[in-house]
């Protein structure tokens, strides 16, 4: 009996051992991925600040402004013309599916049959399956409306992100659509998977053959700017070189007309992030939604075009309506050769200093343009589509800004309660956040999140669920991993692969703030004796890096060695990381350390100028990237340094620079996870 009791005991400290490595992982990965989604917005709020603030002329504005070009194509006749499909011929060896139209149901069974076998679907096909899809779409409304009774439950499934083996095993377990098996899609069902197109073709598919049965909510990924960083743009022009440009701008239209959110049996509430304190069902329902291409910035006052421009810009906050002059970079070198790109922009961001009213969600980089267009647009309308989009709940009563996304707020249970009570609602459920059992309940049981990408930051680290509801409005949850690895893996083994991985992503967080991260350590250090205490080394980490981690308790993974004394030598913990340096021979240290630390950002602004999309950048436009991003982080990098960095890896010497090998070539390798076992 006392020895069935040790065991039981062990036992227990053991599930609690793994239970606490299961949540560090899990703070790291959300960390550093909600601290990417910050930067994105950052950075589209510089493109943003931009284009309100330096002349058409200027070589930077034109280098972004095609990104702000919303209705580039305003008629729908227009519309027609440009994405007609009917000019381009079906080669005779092509061997895949051919969809006819109108869709039938067993050519969409078909269609998912061909993306299981990995077959891709002639640009033909697919640009007339968006076309077809963007015509139903103008007709549905902000807010589906769904009923549901004994014989006919609702199934809704969260988050997919490109994860197509998991749409296929939740239509495996569960059915294709059908009118007797409705389905409701929440959201994100692009970017960071590999099969974000072929997820996008099949639901469009299904919803033309069920429009009454297949319900579609658009997600924060919804959104061709947070497309180009989080992979779904380069997934398409990989696989449409041809015509993926105009697959892609399709795309972006659809993604605006796509309906906010889903009310079922008016009694429940499904959309994609969540909710505000002035969040209004009535004023969702009658937004002018296709408006919204971006969620990021709010669309121009009406008769106003992007890319427009008038003499000065009015900033709203100053009494006297003084105009604000616009200048040029390029203006700022020549008018004064001494001045670098940040005290011009410093001087620009005081002539524009109000700030919007939400928060500091959309400061950085933002202008005080953006709050008069707010004002012009109706704010209320772009707030109410934000939240929607960016929320997450939170366990204290309250509404604030969420600064961890960098967009929409943090809302408590008791906004829930007020929001739920004011429609007459009983339930909310939501996506937007990854959860390691693919569900959770929050806020006493009235908001329910649901994600169905499983092994969504590794094999193994987490479920994928969805929901089957009834008229009795009682979810019932099925949950899944697609991965047939990840269902051999112990739970140890997935705790330690899931484990490693975060540490992996983590030490190249570390690396890249590099210089900062010393510079910190030797504040704590005045003797320059190269050792600190661990204390010191925990706040250092968490000011620098800002991720809000429990860096003491990550101490055990982080580091290996102190002196007796229990203080750490900085220096030798860096060595100890293994970061291995690139291939390429990059002089400028400083230069290599902002390539590491912004590595996404340098490849969202490759995407952006590659205005082609082939691939390539010329040495001038290589040179345009790298001073936008100086620009946007407010620090000077020389033209030497940047041309010696173009020559270092122009790998062919042609002159131009393939962006791919480039972003590959400086890609950070962790070696202290070569060689681990899978336990």
């Amino acid at each position: 009996m006392r020895a069935a009791l040790l065991i039981q005991r062990w036992y227990r400290q053991y599930v609690a051992r793994l239970e606490m490595r299961r949540r560090c992982t899990w703070n790291i990965f959300q960390s550093i991925e909600y601290a990417g989604e910050q930067d994105q917005i950052k950075l589209y709020n510089f493109f943003g600040y931009l284009m309100d603030h330096f002349t058409p002329a200027s070589s930077e504005r034109n280098l972004i402004s095609h990104i702000f070009r919303e209705n580039d194509i305003c008629r729908d006749l227009e519309w027609e013309r440009y994405f007609c499909y009917k000019n381009i011929e079906v080669p005779k060896s092509y061997t895949g599916h051919c969809l006819t139209f109108p869709i039938t149901i067993s050519g969409a069974a078909k269609l998912v049959e061909a993306f299981k076998q990995k077959h891709q679907l002639h640009s033909r096909f697919v640009l007339q399956l968006l076309g077809e899809t963007w015509r139903l779409l103008r007709i549905l409304p902000n807010i589906n409306h769904i009923s549901t009774c004994h014989t006919k439950e609702i199934t809704i499934c969260g988050d997919l992100h490109g994860h197509l083996e998991d749409l296929l095993l939740v239509f495996y377990k569960n059915g294709m659509p059908s009118s007797e098996r409705p389905y409701l899609f929440n959201g994100d069902f692009v970017d960071r998977g590999k099969h974000s197109l072929e997820i996008l073709l099949i639901l469009f598919a299904f919803m033309l053959v069920y429009p009454n049965d297949v319900y579609l909510n658009r997600g924060n990924h919804e959104d061709h700017i947070v497309n180009l960083r989080y992979g779904f743009t380069k997934e398409v022009l990989g696989k449409y070189r041809v015509h993926g440009k105009k697959i892609l701008k399709l795309v972006q239209k659809i993604f605006s007309w796509l309906p906010l959110a889903s009310v079922i049996d008016d009694k429940v509430l499904v959309l994609h992030g969540g909710i505000s304190d002035s969040t209004d069902l009535r004023i969702l329902a009658r937004v002018v939604r296709h408006k919204y291409v971006s969620a990021l910035r709010p669309p121009k006052s009406p008769g106003t075009k992007t890319g427009q421009q008038t003499d000065a810009v009015v900033d709203p906050a100053t009494s006297g309506r003084q105009g604000v002059q616009r200048y040029s970079l390029q203006d700022s070198f020549s008018r004064q050769a001494s001045c670098s790109v940040e005290e011009e922009l410093k001087e620009r961001r005081q002539q524009a200093s109000a700030r919007q009213s939400h928060g500091d969600l959309w400061s950085s980089g933002s202008s005080s343009s953006d709050l008069g267009e707010v004002q012009a647009t109706d704010g209320d309308e772009w707030k109410q589509i934000v939240d929607v989009l960016w929320s997450d709940p939170m366990t204290q009563d309250g509404c604030v800004p969420n600064q961890v996304r960098g967009g929409g707020c943090y809302w408590g249970p008791d906004v829930t309660e007020q929001v739920l009570s004011r429609h007459n609602l009983q339930l909310l459920i939501r996506s937007h956040e990854c959860k390691q059992d693919g569900y959770e309940f929050c806020h006493n049981r009235k908001v329910l999140t649901i994600f169905s990408a499983s092994n969504y930051y590794e094999v193994g680290s987490n479920r994928g669920a969805y929901i089957r509801l009834g008229p009795d409005l009682v979810p019932h949850f099925i949950q899944y991993q697609a991965s047939r690895t990840s269902r051999e893996l112990s739970l140890r083994q997935k705790v330690g692969r899931t484990e490693r991985s975060a540490l992996r992503a983590l030490r190249e967080q570390l690396f890249a703030h590099k210089s900062e991260l010393i510079s910190a350590f030797q504040e704590h250090d005045p003797h320059g004796t190269g050792l600190i205490s661990m204390k010191h080394w925990a706040s250092a980490l968490e000011g620098v890096m800002r991720l809000s981690l429990p860096w003491r308790v990550l101490r055990s993974q982080l580091v290996s060695s102190t002196t007796e004394d229990g203080l750490l030598d900085y220096h030798s913990w860096f060595r100890e990381h293994l970061i291995s340096e690139p291939n390429a021979e990059v002089p400028n240290a400083s230069l290599l350390e902002t390539m590491y630390k912004h590595h996404s950002n340098l490849e969202t602004i490759f995407r952006i100028i590659d205005t082609d999309h082939s691939g390539l950048i010329s040495f001038e436009e290589f040179r345009q990237t790298w001073k936008l991003l100086s620009s946007h982080l407010q620090t000077e990098i020389s033209d030497e340094a940047i041309a010696d960095l173009a020559l270092s890896i122009d790998f062919n010497k042609d002159g131009s620079i393939d962006i791919n090998e480039f972003l590959e070539a400086f890609r950070l390798v962790d070696h202290t996870a070569q060689g681990t076992d899978t336990d």
